[in-house]
């Protein structure tokens, strides 16, 4: 029996919880069940829509009778729930503390997986990007990279790799202007540009390294280097790229390249609030799926073999189609490709 296992309900894990539930019978899944570790009634809409839509709740044991005051039907505690499950998909920011406390501990599931902030939980991973390197029975912990590492990882792969595996990158600069906070959240919004510091020598930020650390997974030892600014914005994430190639490279062949890959949506849009209410309307509830947007307008090339360029990142989008790829993985992994494109709409060539 196929059961896989959400922590979490935020913004990455409430609309995985809806999405597994929605397909669960398409992706050889017997139960959906997630974890809420408060009750809140100002989300008390938020899990009765969940419960609705056939996921099942499970909570901390002293918290069972807190969940049925506000109308909830928790059937599971949070350890029995963990242990029954197939896979376990942790969308919380303590992954590494859940990690310690639970899922070392747990004969059960055969797979963990944590999201982007949660360096160090297992092998990193996106889909498209180091597919072939996951390995059955080895890899029981990973780590779903973070959106703009998914960003920066298309790019890489588009731009500066071969199909053959070749590598033609010299060096990768990136910034990485991040929103404030998403449109769900209240807390976390800034009153102007807030700049991060470099707190990594070789690769600035998180990013860089996270995107290294990826390609490393493949035998890649890449020359990146990444920043970043939080902007006064609920919208989406974007990323000014620099790419030096070690050979020659023009506008027309950058383009090219990047169309040619079915995860790179690209668009003649130049604001990120036309990209994001694009996927309003036409996204997975309102999700682009795809790991970029690049913005084809801006694309240039400088002393012949720079490229240089914005993008946007579909923040919890391009997260949610790798997780569900692990997912699949764990499951049943020669028939991940068949199942998963039933999100092939939503991987957009075009925005």
């Amino acid at each position: 029996m196929n059961i896989v296992h959400v922590v979490g309900t935020g913004t990455i894990g409430e609309p995985l919880i809806g999405l597994l539930a929605d397909n669960k019978e398409h992706f050889g899944i017997e139960e959906v069940t997630f974890h809420k570790r408060t009750p809140l009634l100002t989300e008390k809409a938020k899990v009765s829509d969940l419960e609705g839509r056939g996921a099942v709740l499970s909570v901390d044991e002293e918290r069972f009778e807190s969940f049925h005051e506000l109308g909830h039907t928790p059937k599971y505690e949070a350890r029995e729930a963990i242990e029954r499950a197939t896979v376990v998909i942790d969308c919380t920011p303590v992954g590494n503390g859940m990690k310690e406390e639970f899922y070392n501990a747990a004969h059960g599931p055969r797979g963990f997986m944590a999201q982007g902030s949660e360096f160090g939980f297992g092998k990193m991973y996106a889909r498209g990007i180091n597919d072939d390197a996951l390995v059955a029975e080895e890899d029981r912990f990973l780590q779903i990279v973070s959106c703009n590492t998914h960003n920066i990882a298309a790019l890489i792969r588009s731009l500066a790799i071969d199909a053959d595996g070749t590598s033609h990158l010299e060096d990768g600069r990136f910034l990485c202007m991040r929103r404030a906070n998403d449109i769900s959240q209240d807390e976390g919004f800034v009153a102007s540009p807030t700049v991060e510091g470099h707190k990594d020598e070789r690769f600035g930020t998180h990013h860089a390294r996270d995107a290294h650390e990826l390609f490393g997974t493949m035998g890649y030892d890449l020359n990146l280097y990444s920043s970043a600014v939080k902007i006064n914005t609920q919208y989406m994430h974007s990323i000014q790229f620099a790419i030096r190639l070690d050979d020659e490279i023009t506008v027309d062949q950058a383009k090219e390249r990047l169309m040619a890959n079915t995860r790179v949506a690209v668009t003649h849009k130049k604001s990120a609030n036309q990209v994001f209410s694009f996927g309003r309307d036409h996204g997975y509830f309102g999700r682009i799926l795809s790991q970029t947007v690049v913005a084809l307008d801006t694309l240039a090339v400088r002393n012949g073999n720079e490229v240089f360029g914005f993008s946007f990142t579909p923040q919890d989008g391009n997260p949610l189609l790798s997780t569900v790829a692990a997912m699949l993985w764990y499951l049943e992994p020669e028939s991940v490709d068949e199942k998963i494109d039933i999100l092939r709409r939503y991987l957009f060539r075009e925005i």
